[in-house]
């Protein structure tokens, strides 16, 4: 029975399963049962959790939507937000806000089967939390704040510039839906706004969206990116569309 004792204590077997990492003792080191660093480290990969945070004025829908027992879907993007890497669910929000920030952290699972995504690897996580229909779009750059509030410079058929007031409904890198004050097709100036009066004269060019274009049923936006540089200087309007999607979206590192 001592021998039978002794012979499981040779086998270790691990409480879940994962990717083993390097080792962390070669044959012939010497171990020790309080050796705080162990043999190897055992990493779970399916599923995996991505912790992520959103600014703290986006968090009423989503917990609208948690109390409903929806589970919202979450996207994680590679750094460069070029190539999506895996497809989740919300899983929990934290219990309170970061006042230095004015951030609330989120936690979502991935199945991760494809093994896509690894322990502290950095991703964006992308939450879509509704869709907006019948909205239109506009590039980020059109949209200018005064005295009178948020408005846009819009080209009407003479090539002269009219000023609109429009509401922002949501912001997603160089694309803004708004909710009023611009209609679908009509170009809007997004650069050279400084010297524009009513009924200025605009020259139109590229970078210039077809009048009438319409967005697809959108794709999940909202705050999270940072350090992106804006459209070159040059003349020009762009087209206005409809569709989008509202969401939140920012960085953060699948959990150990």
């Amino acid at each position: 029975e001592s021998a039978k004792l002794n012979l499981t204590y040779s086998r270790i077997t691990a409480p879940i399963s994962g990717r083993a990492g390097l080792r962390l003792v070669d044959p012939g080191n010497m171990v020790h049962a309080a050796d705080p660093n162990g043999l190897l480290v055992l990493t779970q990969l399916e599923p995996i959790a991505v912790v992520f945070t959103i600014p703290a004025d986006q968090l009423p829908p989503v917990m609208a939507h948690m109390r409903s027992g929806s589970r919202l879907p979450v996207e994680a993007w590679d750094r460069d937000l070029k190539t999506r890497l895996a497809l989740g669910t919300l899983e929990a929000v934290d219990n309170q806000i970061d006042e230095t920030t004015g951030t609330v952290r989120l936690k979502a699972l991935f199945g991760n089967e494809d093994h896509a995504l690894f322990s502290n690897q950095f991703v964006n996580a992308r939450l879509l939390v509704d869709t907006l229909s019948q909205t239109v779009i506009i590039p980020t750059a059109a949209l200018q704040r005064g005295a009178q509030g948020t408005f846009v410079w819009v080209v009407k058929p003479d090539s002269t510039a009219d000023m609109r007031n429009v509401e922002v409904q949501l912001t997603e890198g160089e694309s803004s839906a708004v909710r009023q004050g611009v209609s679908a097709g009509e170009p809007v100036v997004t650069d050279g706004v400084d010297n524009l009066q009513p009924g200025t004269k605009v020259a139109t060019g590229p970078p210039g969206g077809a009048a009438g274009e319409t967005g697809g049923p959108g794709r999940p936006g909202g705050g999270g990116r940072g350090g992106e540089g804006g459209p070159k200087s040059g003349g020009g309007g762009r087209g206005s569309g409809e569709g989008g999607a509202k969401g939140t979206e920012g960085g953060g590192r699948p959990a150990q």
